[in-house]
């Protein structure tokens, strides 16, 4: 039984050291506030140290935050970055977008910002930036980090420049080359040397792009477009390696949708094999489960209607229209953000609730029933865990 004494004080001690950062000459900082989650302790044997969160912040505040939950202790650190980093002006930059560990470092996407943030993934400390203009998500391969990107300006333009992947050496943090894609590219997964990135080309529309690039890694060239549905937005690897890839439509008469992508007996090329008329906005697989949330726009209707779901990825069949069996989705406004821990199967749920003040993120267990809750930064995004030897 832990000592809930000893945590208050080392609390406190934490708390009155922050002051010696809540100052600099050029801006105000918050200072990190912490929080104990009570009776949520890690089994002796676990492999997983903790778990970042990337708070997006609103577009043009310069908000973007990142908080961590160390599982060893059940702390809670809000706007963790600003404590270990004091002299970091601007501190993490302009609306957060994605958040990945590879080795021993720590990137944080910054899409308004245009940089990839790196930290040392156990300190938290800064070691650099990589520049890359309207950036969207990362992904890792062989020891080079790849970034796709949108290229142009932050702006609605029906003549938006065709997005990039960057590719980017880990070690020197330099860019080492770039591929052009279709239309303002999301997500990406990686398949037997072949990236596989979702093209949205949002800025574009109502038009649309419908397709997955196909980028050939040894050579580094787009090599093939296959056409899934419009406005593309995550792709996720499953054990089979097959593609769960999401459209989120055109928020009128054409619904968000969930397709999978998968090579055909035979053949030695993906394609779509399924399309399974469910909306989703976000997923995440753990084991045979699929675990997703659709929060889907009506320009028609005015609101998002939210829901939620199973799919046993094998099957490709939807099992359950709920994974929170506790009734705790009524007080959820906005779920915008969902992570499984890879060893106890507990499922997290971010809450950004009016976009312009503190979200929360939800911790459920396997079954669905809500374990706690704890307030984050504002807009709670995205993900990941750290593993104890920190790396992946």
């Amino acid at each position: 039984m832990r000592n809930r004494k000893a945590y208050i004080l080392i609390l406190t001690v934490l708390l009155s050291a922050l002051f010696i950062y809540s100052c600099r000459e050029i801006e105000l900082v918050v200072p990190t506030e912490y929080e104990i989650i009570y009776n949520d302790y890690p089994a002796p044997d676990s492999k997983i140290r903790g778990m970042y969160v990337v708070n997006e912040g609103n577009m043009g505040s310069n908000k973007c935050t990142l908080d961590y939950l160390d599982f060893m202790s059940s702390l809670y650190a809000r706007n963790f970055y600003a404590e270990r980093n004091p002299n970091v002006v601007m501190e993490l930059g302009d609306v957060g977008n994605d958040i990945q560990i590879y080795g021993n470092k720590l990137y944080v996407v910054v899409n308004c910002s245009h940089k990839v943030e790196v930290l040392n993934a156990h300190t938290g400390k800064r070691i650099g930036q990589v520049d890359i203009p309207n950036c969207r998500y990362i992904r890792f391969y062989k020891g080079k980090a790849y970034v796709s990107s949108y290229v142009g300006p932050v702006l609605i333009d029906p003549d938006a420049p065709r997005g990039a992947v960057y590719k980017v050496d880990t070690t020197s943090l330099k860019v080492l080359d770039k591929v052009t894609v279709g239309y303002q590219p999301e997500e990406m997964e990686i398949v037997d040397d072949y990236m596989y990135v979702a093209n949205s080309g949002g800025y574009r529309a109502p038009n649309y792009d419908n397709t997955v690039s196909v980028i050939q890694m040894e050579d580094f060239k787009q090599v093939e477009k296959i056409p899934v549905g419009i406005n593309l937005h995550r792709v996720k690897l499953d054990s089979y390696k097959r593609l769960w890839v999401s459209s989120r439509g055109d928020y009128k008469s054409i619904h968000s949708n969930l397709y999978i992508l998968d090579k055909r007996k035979g053949y030695n090329k993906m394609v779509v094999t399924d399309t399974l008329n469910i909306p989703c906005s976000n997923m995440a697989i753990h084991g045979d489960s699929l675990y997703l949330y659709s929060t889907e726009w009506s320009d028609y209707e005015g609101k998002n209607t939210v829901t939620y779901g199973i799919i046993n990825v094998k099957t490709k069949e939807l099992v359950s229209t709920n994974f929170i069996t506790d009734g705790t989705e009524k007080s959820i406004t906005i779920p915008y953000g969902i992570a499984i821990h890879p060893e106890t199967g507990d499922i997290y749920v971010t809450d950004a609730k009016n976009y312009v003040s503190s979200g929360t993120l939800y911790c459920f267990d396997r079954y669905g029933k809500k374990k706690w809750s704890v307030r984050t930064g504002d807009i709670p995004a995205h993900m990941v865990f750290l593993n104890k030897d920190f790396g992946r």
